[in-house]
């Protein structure tokens, strides 16, 4: 069992602490968004301006098709951006850890509808949020069908391993499920951080599910005032106690195991449902390596279990994977960035090799300063040419 715990941080402090970043909380998150007139096809980027209280998009309206929103942060602490459904619910694109004075672009292919825009500045709560409407733009983009074939090809690979994961998840989840609802410790602690592997390669999709993914995935230090907690995180507390902690009654595990396992079977079916674009992988492999960035490699994740590098294996899977998917077209557009990318996915790998065990890998507090500075380091070179893996293949 890991040893002694390091003290939760909240969710807006999900930064590289080997770099020493620290973040305000924002005293407001409530706003309207300032949209302003609509953009045309030829008009270049929309333009966001992102601050503690405001959340401006430069337009109203763009024409069907793949946009670009330039994601400026104005502001003092860190900030995310996204593009939701209508409804607010379902995420389309979004990118994360967006530092004051950062400006970072998100490329993402939508057809006519209603939408809703989001900066979350502290990235927590609902954020700033704004209506958006897509126009037919009646336009067929002229794509070399060859291309076509090769993101068409990818992004059905793509989706069969969504399913296989998923499938994947859902079987272990039982599982863990059974042994914690049982009072069966050791066994729950050691299918804990395998099963959580297939959720975190695919946690773009899984949590593109706004709903959903705090019911499974959320930590103690993400929960809202008067928010029921319950998911993984809930059971990893009481798996791996920290000092003073009060174990749950057996009538607790069990209703924690219960909707863990009806949880993921509705995020099971709902995956079946996704319709997967060139955009969404390119956008969802650079969130995985976010993911690292401002969860794993911190140590915050599993801050009772340590097992953070488990979970930072399966994004780096995730995002190879997307990658990989893509990489045919992008060996097409920019045969430089690929191999770019192969390289340094290669470096990262070998890197987290040096920490594994043959029953998985070294517990997260047991890694020197040294060794996870590395490791960001490797993150941070990957990052940056991942990030145009999008614009690359869709533009």
């Amino acid at each position: 069992m890991p040893g002694t715990p390091m003290p939760a941080s909240p969710t807006f402090r999900r930064v590289l602490a080997v770099l020493g970043v620290s973040v305000a909380v924002p005293l407001v998150l409530t706003g309207c968004t300032d949209n302003a007139k609509p953009a045309s096809a030829t008009g270049g980027p929309i333009q966001v301006s992102s601050t503690a209280t405001e959340c401006k998009v430069s337009a109203s309206s763009a024409p069907s098709g793949t946009l670009t929103f330039s994601v400026k942060n104005d502001g003092t602490e860190i900030t995310e951006y996204y593009l939701l459904a209508e409804d607010g619910l379902r995420i389309l694109g979004e990118v994360e850890n967006i530092g004051p004075g950062i400006t970072r672009n998100l490329v993402v292919t939508v057809s006519a509808g209603k939408y809703t825009t989001a900066c979350k500045p502290g990235m927590q709560g609902d954020g700033i949020r704004g209506a958006f409407e897509v126009t037919d733009s009646r336009n067929k983009p002229s794509v070399n069908a060859d291309h076509q074939k090769l993101l068409d090809t990818g992004t059905q690979q793509y989706a069969a391993y969504v399913k296989d994961q998923s499938d994947q998840l859902l079987t272990g989840t039982k599982d863990f499920a059974a042994a914690f609802a049982a009072g069966d410790a050791a066994k729950a602690r050691n299918l804990y951080a395998a099963t959580r592997m297939h959720w975190e390669r695919i946690e773009p999709v899984a949590g593109s599910f706004s709903d959903l993914d705090p019911k499974l995935d959320a930590r103690e230090a993400d929960l809202e005032p008067g928010q029921e907690w319950t998911g993984w995180h809930r059971a990893e507390k009481d798996l791996f106690p920290p000092a003073g902690y009060t174990p749950m009654t057996q009538a607790e595990r069990q209703a924690v195991s219960t909707k863990l396992v009806a949880n993921t079977e509705d995020l099971v079916q709902r995956t079946r449902s996704v319709t997967l674009t060139a955009d969404k992988l390119g956008n969802g492999a650079k969130e995985l390596l976010d993911e690292v960035a401002t969860g794993k490699v911190t140590g915050e994740e599993e801050i009772w279990s340590h097992t953070d590098l488990w979970d930072f294996q399966a994004n780096v899977d995730g995002a190879r994977i997307a990658f990989e998917s893509l990489k045919p077209a992008l060996k097409e557009k920019d045969a430089a960035l690929a191999t770019s990318l192969d390289e340094k996915f290669t470096a990262l790998q070998t890197e987290l090799k040096k920490h594994a065990k043959v029953d998985g890998f070294a517990y997260y507090n047991e890694l020197s300063k040294d060794q996870v500075q590395q490791l960001a380091a490797l993150v941070d070179a990957l990052g940056e040419p991942l990030s145009k893996l999008t614009a690359s293949v869709v533009l």
